[in-house]
């Protein structure tokens, strides 16, 4: 593929992730009023150009730990990679089952470096997948001492103080981690390492206009389906799964920040009563999790596997 093809699938992925992944983070706090929707997008699009340039451990993740292919075979197995998790994701979120789109990624550039007959570490693959399995878990567990606390907050200023201060952490965390998956495509599309300010700017514009678009659904489901949210229940789901996502970046693991969301809204749910949880709708979206990151690594490995038959 020309260089200017695998730039356009980069862009397109940047987008689809802003889709998915955007409006995820905007739906915890759409009932407070202390930061609006545009000042938003605007705030996770300055986090996801900025970040990076201090910290992209999690993009190296991505890009050299779970296969170790390089050049020309790299840049056709991130391809094959990029299309395949689009299309499991576009299938699932069509189905009102919106999916997290990290797993898609890692699970189709795990397939794709199998199909493609390239190395494929097992560690990093099995390291990548507790962390994905833990994140939500501790998003839930913190977030049940977490809404104890702000429920103590009888001042409705002070809980809009602490969502401005949980969507910041929000949108710091997922530039430390989730969001480098975008910065990881292009580096295996271009074939660089780092993070060169033009590229994190433009990926960033890339973002910011999917979050404009795949807001409405996106939040609907976070903010709506699982629980009744109320601000409390945003807020403490900001604090949550910023501190857990920030942990794993630290580690450089990349987590679905839409997942550790999720998990953090159940648990401030938990904390007032098992019944506060929509459990049927719950069982939906991990269900559709369960399925993103093995039926991706299938497409891609399957798709590899003819890509290389054609070509060799």
């Amino acid at each position: 593929m020309s260089l200017a093809a695998l730039t356009a699938l980069a862009a397109l992925f940047a987008v689809i992730t802003g889709v998915n992944d955007g409006g995820a983070l905007l739906a915890t706090g759409l009932k407070i009023p202390s930061i609006r929707p545009v000042t938003g997008v605007l705030m996770m699009m300055a986090a996801v150009a900025l970040v990076p340039l201090v910290s992209h451990q999690v993009a190296t993740t991505f890009a050299t730990r779970l296969t170790t292919a390089e050049g020309s075979d790299g840049q056709i197995i991130m391809a094959v990679a990029v299309l395949a998790a689009l299309v499991v994701v576009m299938a699932l979120s069509n189905r009102g089952r919106p999916t997290s789109l990290t797993l898609a990624i890692v699970g189709a550039l795990t397939g794709a470096g199998l199909g493609w007959g390239a190395p494929v570490s097992s560690d990093a693959v099995l390291f990548v997948l507790a962390t994905a399995l833990a994140a939500p878990l501790v998003g839930a567990l913190l977030s049940m001492p977490l809404r104890h606390l702000l429920a103590r907050l009888r001042d409705a200023r002070l809980l809009r103080r602490w969502h401005r201060v949980g969507f910041s952490l929000q949108c710091l965390a997922y530039a430390a981690n989730d969001g480098q998956k975008m910065l990881a495509v292009f580096m295996l599309a271009q074939g660089f390492s780092g993070a060169p300010l033009p590229t994190c700017v433009a990926m960033a514009a890339m973002f910011g206009a999917g979050a404009v678009y795949g807001l409405p659904r996106a939040g609907r489901t976070l903010s709506r389906e699982i629980i009744a949210s109320r601000p409390l229940h945003g807020v403490t789901a900001e604090l949550a799964s910023g501190t857990a996502v920030i942990g794993c970046a630290a580690i450089g693991a990349p987590v679905s920040m839409t997942q550790t969301i999720a998990g953090a809204l159940i648990g401030a749910g938990v904390a007032e009563g098992s019944g506060r949880v929509r459990w049927h709708a719950a069982v939906k979206i991990v269900l559709a999790w369960m399925l993103t990151l093995p039926v991706s690594g299938l497409l891609a490995a399957a798709t590899a596997l003819v890509v290389r038959g054609v070509i060799v």
